[in-house]
């Protein structure tokens, strides 16, 4: 099974596991009133952020990750609200490459280890180019351990990694709505290149 890079994120190991925990809701059509109730009931970014910190401090379930030396691991969760969530190990010195989300915004949190997440602080156009070249003083870098997470909203472009030459990381990683797909970038200096859009349809 291909699934998308992520976390932000998600993994793509041929050893990987995953769960039998039910797979997340699908999106409600349209209601024809102010606010539906699919979208009073939807999980905010701080509702992901939380949920992703509880969720990592279960020793039980982060232990229960089985963790593969070369290729990272998951198992996927039941978020709140009707979100994707899983839970991912990150073998030494493995990362994602530049991504969004697809418009779906969400959270994640360390679990074990430590993650270094690498960021734009800037709300890129979702459609119509394949070569930006980014503006000075946009690059955000951060780390991440011991249960703390971040939040982001749905135009967030990120990579992920684990910098650590000896020891596993592992995270809990949450979406709303459930990626519909994912754009993974390239990047030279200032100048970032959309190289793949990758469908949900394709990660099943």
């Amino acid at each position: 099974m291909s699934l998308p890079v992520d976390a932000s994120v998600l993994p793509a190991s041929d050893t990987s596991a995953t769960s039998s925990a039910s797979s997340a809701a699908s999106r409600q059509g349209s209601v024809p009133s102010a606010v539906s109730s699919s979208e009073a009931s939807a999980p905010s970014a701080a509702d992901l952020l939380g949920f992703a910190r509880r969720t990592a401090s279960d020793t039980a379930l982060v232990a229960s990750l089985p963790l593969d030396p070369e290729g990272r691991t998951w198992i996927r969760l039941e978020g709140p609200g009707g979100s994707e969530a899983w839970l991912i190990g990150w073998p030494p010195g493995t990362g994602t490459g530049w991504h969004d989300h697809g418009g779906s915004h969400g959270a994640f949190a360390a679990a074990a280890g430590r993650l270094t997440e690498q960021s734009l602080a800037a709300q890129l156009p979702t459609e119509g180019w394949k070569v930006l070249e980014l503006a000075d003083g946009i690059d955000r870098q951060r780390q991440l351990a011991d249960g703390q997470g971040r939040a982001f909203g749905p135009h967030h472009v990120h990579q992920v990694f684990n910098t650590s030459a000896t020891e596993h990381a592992v995270s809990v990683h949450a979406y709303y709505p459930p990626l519909p797909m994912m754009r993974r970038y390239s990047r030279v200096g200032q100048v970032l290149r959309l190289e793949q859009v990758e469908w949900a349809q394709e990660w099943a």
